[in-house]
């Protein structure tokens, strides 16, 4: 009796103990504690339509967790993400993520439903009723290489506050041809980006179609027969860029680069296009005028 009271025991041990294998890792773990989690947000997905998602930013990247489903960026539009079921009836549910230029990461759960309750999702307004009184979270800050040791949302922060507060700091970079005036209004500095704010402004009543505006680094003075040497800068981000500039009107923009200096010997130029047009507009600027870039200390936004 005591023997086979004794292999129960065992039995149950060793079932007790495959029961709990499923939770057990290698090496030392803990539970993830729920104010950790990123919670998924729950979407119905069909076969003969397509569900749009608007996000707040430029969506980035996009995982799918498997091929019963298909994602892809709106033509033309940044932030608009398209889903749809890529099989018709898939029983199980799958998942999909997105990180946006903002830095924001989003998680869903994805099933079929034959007539979904939702076709076009807002994530704005889904946000500003989420309760975060728990400490949980649909969203987490991705850092981008870039950016550097910044956040994404503290970058456009900061932006956004460059321009709504409007300042002029610098009052002798800027140049008119033909009806239209370009500004630099001011460059300020903040944990290795530095932040142009531009002011173009068209006097015309003709639109100013915006080719492309390009950073530039190139030599002050160049001798003839002489190659031209430039580097070339792309902004990491931008704040209210407009290809169209109308008539009688103004355009402000901020723009984020890494932060650099130049030689005594060199100059950077900012250069604005017209798209079919002869309207180039030019500015340079000294490296004077780099290095007494004004240091972000205060965010001011309404």
């Amino acid at each position: 009796m005591k023997q086979i009271i004794l292999i129960l025991a065992l039995f149950m041990g060793v079932a007790n103990i495959n029961a709990q294998s499923k939770d057990l890792y290698k090496g030392l773990t803990q539970k993830i504690p729920y104010g950790k989690m990123i919670i998924p947000y729950g979407v119905q997905v069909t076969f003969n339509k397509t569900v749009h998602i608007l996000f707040p930013s430029p969506v980035r990247y996009v995982d799918l967790g498997s091929d019963r489903i298909i994602a892809g960026k709106a033509d033309g539009a940044e932030n608009v993400l398209r889903v749809k079921a890529a099989v018709e009836g898939f029983p199980e549910e799958t998942n999909f993520s997105v990180i946006c230029e903002d830095g924001s990461f989003y998680s869903f759960n994805a099933k079929y439903a034959t007539e979904p309750d939702l076709l076009n999702i807002e994530m704005k307004d889904f946000q500003e009723k989420e309760n975060q009184a728990d400490g949980s979270s649909t969203r987490m800050n991705i850092c981008f290489k870039e950016l550097g040791n910044e956040s994404p949302l503290l970058v456009k922060l900061i932006m956004q506050s460059i321009y709504k507060n409007n300042d002029r700091n610098i009052r002798h970079l800027g140049c008119k041809r033909f009806g239209i005036q370009m500004l630099l209004k001011g460059i300020y500095t903040y944990n290795g980006l530095l932040y142009f704010h531009t002011q173009v402004k068209n006097s015309s009543n003709i639109s100013f179609n915006v080719d492309f505006i390009r950073f530039k680094i190139v030599d002050k003075k160049v001798l003839k027969k002489t190659a031209i040497q430039e580097t070339v800068l792309t902004p990491v981000r931008s704040y209210n860029e407009e290809l169209v500039i109308a008539g009688k009107s103004t355009l402000r923009t901020v723009y984020t680069l890494p932060q650099f200096t130049i030689p005594d010997d060199k100059i950077l130029e900012i250069d604005i296009f017209e798209k079919n047009g002869g309207r180039h507009q030019t500015i340079r600027v000294e490296n004077s005028d780099l290095t007494t870039a004004k240091v972000i200390n205060e965010l001011k936004i309404k």
